[in-house]
């Protein structure tokens, strides 16, 4: 197919700017997609600046992708030409392993293929590039279909945020009867509260930021204990069944495993910079407490996260960028003057 056009970093400490890449020919089973929206997470950060190290440059980001469906391959079965479709962080995996089996592909034993800054096994000797570009083309397991009564551009972080915060809500027994606490109120945390709340749970927000309490509970949260208020956290504990912990910096974990009633779970969803402290173990065995973590979910699950939302009409707030607007987007979402989410209207592309 022609070259795209795309948004690309250089290297970990440039300005992302224009670039462009080659997509592969659509096959057999393959769907390409116009893209229209692309959410930016704060893994594309980590990833452009290689916070996590591992990045290929030039790195082009972005996997909470959404666009019109431009060309299907012979054997596709489940899009048409003109549908509303989705990709998110993954884009390949072994498909035969138990995890994949399952449908938790994320999980492949194999080695999954991200949607960017992953070899692309369709291109050998290429990487995976994301959505911060005007085309991508992915076989038809690892797309998703739109609800069309969601708006696109708030849709968009539902692929990553929306998924990454639904998947251990659902694994762990968040609904009635049960209490949700939500650490950080961001991308994914924002989410997190509104779906905890449409899963029927009692959901509290813990935060670092006064000014947030009016918006927490505006998503959803029924109470919001200001972190560094210790008598408003001890308040709280240990009542709480699970927490979803979405900071992806580095803090001490003891005071939110003390919340946690008998067998709660403490669920680390946030992936930070530096390894968090270790916790203290007596705070783990006093109670049965667990430690876990969960990484965003499978195609399956995906698919089920955007039905729900769907019919119930669940979107992400979002600021709606140009792709020439990232670079301050970056600076802006590191102090945390976002809410809650950019999205980058692809459309502004074909200007460059």
């Amino acid at each position: 197919m022609p070259p795209v056009r795309a948004f690309a970093a250089f290297d970990k400490r440039s300005p992302l700017g224009p670039h462009t890449i080659e997509r592969r020919a659509v096959g057999p089973r393959d769907v390409e997609i116009e893209i229209l929206f692309c959410g930016v997470c704060h893994s594309d950060v980590h990833t452009v600046r290689s916070e996590w190290s591992g990045t290929v440059y030039p790195c082009v980001p972005g996997h909470e992708i959404l666009g019109h469906v431009a060309t299907v391959g012979a054997e596709v079965t489940r899009f048409k030409t003109g549908d509303i479709a989705a990709v998110g962080c993954l884009v390949d995996s072994c498909r035969t392993c138990p995890n994949c089996r399952d449908g938790l592909e994320q999980y492949c034993d194999g080695g999954v293929i991200w949607t960017y800054n992953s070899p692309d096994k369709k291109r050998p000797g290429s990487t995976t590039f994301g959505g911060y570009s005007s085309a991508v083309v992915v076989d038809e397991h690892f797309c998703l279909r739109v609800p069309s009564s969601l708006d696109p551009a708030g849709s968009a972080p539902l692929l990553c945020a929306g998924v990454t915060t639904y998947s251990p809500l659902r694994h762990w027994g968040a609904g009635p009867g049960r209490r949700v606490g939500v650490v950080g109120l961001g991308g994914l945390g924002h989410m997190a509260v509104k779906l905890s709340h449409a899963l029927g749970a009692e959901t509290v927000v813990f935060t670092r930021s006064k000014h947030k309490e009016t918006d927490a509970k505006r998503l959803g949260a029924d109470a919001v204990v200001l972190v560094n208020d210790r008598a408003a956290m001890k308040a709280h504990a240990p009542s709480l069944d699970l927490i979803i912990d979405t900071v992806s910096m580095s803090h001490d974990l003891d005071a939110l495993l003390s919340l946690l009633a008998r067998d709660g779970a403490l669920v680390l969803v946030g992936g930070p910079e530096h390894p968090h402290p270790s916790p203290t173990v007596n705070r783990l065995i006093s109670k049965r407490r667990r430690l876990a973590g969960s990484l965003i979910g499978g195609i399956a699950e995906t698919q089920e996260m955007l039905d729900f939302c769907g019919q119930r009409g669940i979107v992400a707030d979002v600021e709606v960028i140009p792709m020439q607007g990232i670079n301050d987007a970056y600076e802006r979402m590191l102090r945390s003057d976002v809410r809650y989410r950019f999205v980058i209207d692809v459309r502004s592309l074909a200007g460059q």
